[in-house]
């Protein structure tokens, strides 16, 4: 399905891949093979714009930036699309950001694509050296905070409706479910 639509065959190199341009879905490249899925939900993006109102202002005090749905390159070949990530300053013209300067990925669950979030990426986020990973449940605002320990992540809190999650790395700010899911 993705050579029909891409017209494309065999696996995709990075330089084919960026030479996709901008589509109307995300498109994400995994180890020669791009994996695709349609624009997010409202409900999906309601939850991307108000964490990140959250999380834009902690991160500008602490020196980083908070980007939204942007490539961010593991390793070659390997280019995923986060929700979010709190990285370091970057030249903000450039296609990617590398994964060194990633110090915080999200990612908000999908009922479509939960196993990817859940094992996928987290297992190539920590592959790649990213400290923090945050989850974010859509029906409930839950937030599942993982930190990386060698080549995996462990979890560092879980917080449910009710709760409040204090991040203090890599940058300090409190969210609470409900404000992010009505």
């Amino acid at each position: 399905m993705t050579a029909a639509v891409f017209g494309h065959d065999g696996p995709w190199t990075e330089e084919e891949y960026l030479a996709l341009d901008e589509t109307s879905q995300r498109v994400e490249l995994f180890d020669g093979s791009l994996h695709v899925t349609p624009a997010p939900t409202p409900r999906h993006q309601r939850i991307s714009r108000k964490l990140g109102n959250i999380l834009e202002p902690a991160a500008e005090k602490a020196g980083l930036e908070l980007l939204e749905a942007v490539n961010v390159r593991l390793r070659p070949g390997r280019i995923p699309i986060p929700d979010l990530i709190i990285t370091d300053p970057v030249n903000l013209d450039e296609l990617m950001i590398e994964a060194d300067e990633v110090h915080l990925i999200c990612e908000i669950i999908s009922p479509s694509n939960a196993s990817t979030d859940k094992v996928l990426k987290m297992h190539y986020y920590a592959a790649a050296g990213i400290e923090w990973y945050l989850l974010v449940e859509q029906k409930t605002g839950a937030l599942r905070l993982y930190r990386r320990r060698g080549r995996h992540y462990t979890e560092h809190s879980a917080t449910k409706r009710g709760g409040t999650l204090h991040l203090l790395e890599p940058v300090r700010a409190t969210i609470r479910p409900e404000d992010l899911v009505p």
